[in-house]
């Protein structure tokens, strides 16, 4: 968040903590981007804080909530208070369970059994939710505009675009059963704790094929997961890849370091797909 909005973002957590009955004398910062998440102290609650035009919290609360009735593997909301989005000075504030980390961190064959376990929780949710094919078109939006990304040279977004518009073409015609997904079950959104691994963090839920979710997940983890089509995979695995290359050239993107990261993402890219194009 911008500076200026991140103090207030911060003021309407600890205001709307407060307002519930908990007790906050500190804030630590475990993430900010697009959304700002803190560790509460010393209530010791987890509160994810966005902007009041983001109407996802509400989604995210009901898609915990019954992933947990049906015995998923998510990270639960904070038990102390009512389950909702809390609305304070222009931001939208949910309060989750804090975890702490253990270690070792989840291996391949335990990861793997998680995100069978929560496919098979998602497929008893019935959300609303998008297709994966509307996050790239929202990629493919971003790198067709000069105007969002006005510092991608014309090579690069020829590529890029190419790239989005191809792979997008191939997952769709090759996917057979589709369902509710996660959407980025990397490992920043899985939790290893003391009652297992648990995800977090639903506000890219989709639909489309278990490979799309499997894409975001350490490459060891797919030796684990039953019925994986390894050429969708690794459609999928280019096509996620191509999709948060084009977040980085986003003119509003305000991930840290991501012109760098930008480039970068570029340059795997190409290298991936001449490796595609190679016998």
């Amino acid at each position: 968040m911008q500076v200026s909005e991140f103090h207030r973002a911060v003021a309407a957590a600890t205001s709307i903590a407060a307002s519930v009955g908990l007790a906050v004398h500190d804030t630590v910062v475990l993430q900010d981007s697009n959304k700002l998440t803190l560790r509460l102290l010393p209530c010791d609650v987890l509160a994810r804080v966005a902007p009041e035009a983001d109407q996802v919290a509400r989604t995210e609360i009901a898609l915990a909530r019954r992933l947990a009735e049906v015995g998923g593997p998510v990270a639960a909301l904070e038990p102390r208070v009512e389950p909702r989005a809390y609305e304070r000075d222009g931001f939208v504030v949910t309060l989750w369970t804090y975890y702490e980390s253990v270690t070792p961190q989840a291996s391949p064959a335990d990861y793997a059994d998680a995100l069978v376990r929560l496919h098979a929780g998602l497929r008893e949710v019935d959300v609303p939710a998008p297709h994966f094919t509307d996050r790239v078109g929202q990629a493919q939006r971003i790198v067709a505009s000069r105007e969002l990304s006005p510092d991608l040279a014309d090579a690069d977004r020829e590529l890029l675009g190419g790239a989005l518009r191809d792979l997008r073409r191939a997952i769709v015609r090759r996917a057979g059963t589709e369902q509710l997904l996660h959407g980025e079950p990397h490992p920043g959104n899985l939790l290893t704790t003391t009652d297992g691994p648990l995800f977090v963090d639903w506000e890219t839920c989709c639909r489309g094929p278990v490979e799309f979710d499997l894409a975001h997940a350490p490459e060891d983890v797919a030796d684990h997961y039953p019925g994986v089509d390894q050429r969708l995979l690794d459609d999928c695995r280019v096509l996620g890849a191509a999709i948060v290359t084009a977040w980085r050239w986003d003119r509003d993107d305000r991930f840290p370091d991501g012109h760098r990261l930008g480039v970068e993402g570029l340059g795997r890219l190409r290298e991936a797909l001449r490796s595609r194009a190679t016998p």
